[in-house]
């Protein structure tokens, strides 16, 4: 009897304990706290919304909300791990007992230069993903850069301040927006001491309108103006694209398209849709761009897909581009983003087949202009057998940017992923190299005069690099 007698008060013991800690006992709810894992957000999710927050160790802000039956289709729940697909990524959480107190605090002062200066330092160093590679001594760089912001340091000596470590941590995907008037007032402060001729600039869609115009022989582009397609001399198909984001079909304001522009205004309504949404819209509109491109062109003997002045954007459209061109599913890249003192596990990346592809012979142009998702598109170009890369290296900014808000209303990005190839080489700073170098000028405005002044040569020179691979 005595046995059973213990036996029983365990049971009451063990089930009043259970009881008491409800957080121990498995959840099959997505509702909750979450804290993701090598991101610095905090997921809060209830039955009727999801709230984003970007989290360092001295701030807690709200960056996204929505309706949860928006993104409910993207979010996954496993052994207590919830998992956010945003196109090819996946983000995951970890289920957190309590909403942070850092959270709940009201900031005081929200303007004040050592509290934003403290954000935009812990973010970093917790992010950025290269400080081994570009030789960078955090702790000495967030020292002397401390010491420039006071209390009363005005938003432009702030500014410049973050503006001067980026550009010593080398950050291809760091940035740092203020408002137009800060910026402004900034860039007045530096001095331009050279008398140089003033030479003609050219924009990257105006350079790359420029070449299509010439290049192209029969036009056979329609309702598109970030893609230009057709056919060069001797049945050669020629894709030019300019961008790898403003696809999505959004309804603009017609007066702040005309007030602000159409980039900005895009922007703006891009910025108010769910990341899902964003990524969808964007792969969607290019997929319906692509389909009257590759019907265009299906009979060419060989393609020239020219992306040598496009600066990137979402990685998901370059690769719908590209998924044009394979046959079978398979991995291209994997990428891992910087956590605690390592790194998250590691996401291979597939590229996905298209039902017909086109396997004939294609000749990616690059130059170091070509960013981002534009050299997402090159790196995984190099699985493709048929696909030869001519003109210069990659410009080498591979990696995400980690996008976040300070407290005054400043957007800033790191880069905090590394991206590598499948052979596990990363090409961060160095670029995507080329099949046939036609080495052209680092400087943006160099290379594009030097294109802009003999568009013909241009022509000719890729023509050349052409029947030299062929040769080959």
């Amino acid at each position: 009897m005595r046995i059973k007698s213990t036996l029983f008060f365990l049971l009451i013991i063990l089930y009043l304990v259970n009881a008491c800690n409800p957080n121990d006992q498995k959840n099959d709810s997505i509702e909750g706290i979450w804290e993701s894992v090598g991101y610095g957000k905090i997921l809060k999710i209830d039955s009727l919304k999801y709230e984003y927050f970007d989290i360092t160790s001295v701030s807690c802000l709200p960056s996204k909300q929505g309706d949860i039956s928006d993104v409910k289709n993207s979010i996954e729940l496993a052994n207590d791990t919830l998992s956010v697909t945003r196109g090819y990524s996946i983000y995951y959480y970890t289920r957190t007992n309590k909403f942070p107190d850092l959270c709940k605090q009201e900031i005081s002062d929200v303007n004040s230069p050592i509290l934003n200066f403290e954000v935009f330092s812990e973010t970093y160093k917790s992010h950025y993903a290269y400080f081994e590679l570009n030789g960078i001594k955090w702790d000495s760089l967030y020292k002397i850069s401390k010491v420039k912001i006071k209390s009363n340091s005005t938003d432009v000596e702030l500014y410049l301040v973050m503006q001067e470590m980026i550009d010593a941590l080398n950050d291809n995907h760091g940035l740092v927006e203020p408002t137009d008037e800060v910026y402004n007032l900034a860039e007045n402060q530096i001095v331009d001491s050279t008398n140089e001729e003033q030479l003609k600039e050219y924009g990257d869609f105006v350079i790359a309108n420029l070449v299509a115009e010439h290049h192209l022989k029969e036009n056979l582009t329609k309702d598109s103006w970030l893609i230009k397609w057709g056919k060069m001399a001797d049945n050669i198909g020629y894709i030019q694209i300019k961008s790898m984001w403003l696809y999505a079909e959004i309804n603009l304001n017609d007066s702040l398209v005309k007030e602000n522009g159409f980039v900005s205004t895009y922007a703006d309504e891009f910025d108010k849709l769910n990341y899902a949404e964003q990524v969808q819209m964007e792969v969607d509109g290019i997929s319906s761009i692509m389909d009257n491109v590759m019907k265009d062109l299906w009979t060419t003997d060989f393609m020239i897909l020219d992306v040598r002045f496009n600066g990137g954007g979402q990685d998901e459209v370059g690769l719908e581009v590209l998924r044009r061109f394979n046959s079978d599913r398979k991995q291209i890249a994997s990428k891992k983003a910087r956590y605690n003192k390592g790194y998250t596990k590691k996401t291979p990346i597939y590229l996905e087949p298209a039902k017909n592809p086109y396997t004939k012979p294609v000749y990616l142009l690059t130059s170091q202009q070509s960013a981002s998702a534009t050299d997402m598109m090159a790196l995984s170009s190099m699985e493709l057998n048929h696909f030869k890369r001519i003109g210069s290296h990659t410009n080498g900014a591979i990696s995400d940017a980690l996008e976040k808000t300070l407290p005054n209303g400043w957007y800033y990005s790191v880069s905090n992923e590394v991206y590598a190839d499948i052979n596990d080489k990363c090409y961060e700073n160095i670029g995507v190299p080329v099949d046939f170098e036609l080495n052209y000028p680092e400087d943006r405005q160099t290379f594009f005069r030097s294109v802009a002044n003999n568009l013909e040569k241009d022509k000719q020179n890729i023509l050349q690099a052409i029947n030299e691979l062929k040769s080959e």
